[in-house]
């Protein structure tokens, strides 16, 4: 990808479900309260600007899952297995910023889908239809961040960034999300249900009275 700003989301979901995320609590709280809808086999599309919370929910969903090792960004390294812990799936964690189908090709989600549950982020309108196929059922989960920070800014030291001339080229290689990043920051999130696996939406909403739930408009060959 060559944007930090993420494509539209697929058109026709079962429904869309909002959520307003108040702080760090609320996002740890949706992964573990999501976790326990997801099964092997499933994939969860993650999208969200940098600072979005895409990490920290992954973390949370991991600990749920019961699942080994550490999650992070996984930034230079495109895909990581997390082994389970006891009876339930692994976790694939995928990060599609940086490829294409081809490249995700190369990774053979497949091999690995139905013994997992697989989350990739960045991976919307990439990965859906070659992995389940056009017929198949996925989630599809955007963090946005509604405070008054912008997206767009990579984290880091905002004097050290300044303290480069402008005709200077600057590369970022580290998109993970800085606790000042995660702390305090209020977030919306849009949870979307593809397939007949997603019929229903999991609930979820218990925790979240602001919550709204609204089901898709039927499309030409729904009607």
């Amino acid at each position: 990808m060559s944007d930090t700003q993420p494509p539209a989301a697929a058109d026709n979901p079962q429904w869309t479900l909002e959520i307003p995320l108040e702080d760090l609590e609320d996002t740890e709280q949706l992964a573990h309260s999501l976790a326990a809808y997801l099964r092997a086999g499933d994939l969860l599309v993650l999208t969200g600007g940098l600072g979005a919370g895409k990490t920290t929910f992954t973390q949370s969903l991991a600990a749920a899952l019961e699942v080994e090792g550490l999650v992070s960004s996984p930034t230079f390294v495109l895909s990581r297995i997390h082994r389970s812990r006891s009876s339930g799936p692994d976790l694939v964690h995928v990060d599609a910023y940086r490829t294409d189908v081809d490249g995700l090709e190369s990774l053979d989600l497949a091999a690995t889908l139905a013994d997992s549950v697989t989350v990739v982020e960045w991976g919307r309108g990439v990965v859906e239809v070659p992995l389940m196929g056009a017929q198949g059922s996925w989630l599809d989960l955007e963090l946005i961040r509604t405070d008054a920070e912008s997206e767009a800014a990579p984290p880091g030291d905002d004097d050290a960034r300044a303290a480069v001339p402008e005709s200077a080229p600057v590369f970022q290689t580290d998109f993970s999300e800085t606790e000042a990043d995660a702390l305090g920051s209020q977030r919306l999130a849009v949870l979307r249900g593809y397939g007949r696996r997603w019929e229903h939406a999991p609930d979820v909403t218990a925790e979240y009275p602001g919550a709204r739930l609204s089901a898709a408009k039927p499309g030409p060959s729904q009607q």
